[in-house]
């Protein structure tokens, strides 16, 4: 029993462990303004990610990005973006996600995962396909998802749509 249990632990260190990278991942966005699509990205990645293709059932994520980074394009909306009625970047500087499970898709090389997204102190459980490639230091891991922003006390009762695509590309390195 005793080896047994020490076969699991040895197997859990074994997981690797990546940092998410900046350079070469993107963190984008879509949304409806007065009926036209407008995008924009976050930057300022941070957390770790603990995964191995042979495990994914064990793998977990814990990353963030700065609110403060949002870039639309137009330096008066990113500015109005950043205040209160929208992310409020002065009291909730981060945007966090955080797994709580991965598991195997139908799909070959498509896992899910399931988590917990936290805007502006408002957390929401959230789940989403993606795809990790491996890179010559780590993954690159790809998924996409709906949320509505109102869950997350974002835009008030603005002219904006309630649905927000989020689509990810983020690089994770040693």
């Amino acid at each position: 029993m005793v080896f047994a249990s020490m076969i699991v632990l040895t197997g859990n260190l074994l997981i690797a462990q990546y940092k998410p990278v900046d350079n070469g991942s993107s963190v984008k966005f879509k949304i409806k303004n007065f009926g036209i699509n407008t995008s924009g990205s976050f930057t300022g990645l941070q957390g770790y990610i603990k995964f191995d293709t042979n495990h994914p059932d064990e793998a977990s994520f814990d990353v963030s990005v700065d609110a403060n980074t949002i870039n639309t394009g137009t330096e008066m909306r990113d500015n109005h973006l950043r205040n209160d009625t929208y992310f409020d970047v002065k009291n909730y500087p981060r945007i966090r996600f955080v797994s709580t499970k991965v598991t195997a898709s139908t799909k070959p090389g498509v896992l899910f995962i399931f988590g917990k997204l936290t805007i502006k102190n408002q957390t929401k459980d959230i789940s989403f396909p993606f795809t990790a490639t491996a890179t010559n230091e780590g993954y690159l891991f790809k998924g996409e998802f709906t949320i509505n922003r109102r869950d997350f006390g974002v835009g008030g009762a603005s002219v904006i749509s309630d649905n927000l695509e989020v689509q990810l590309s983020v690089l994770a390195g040693k």
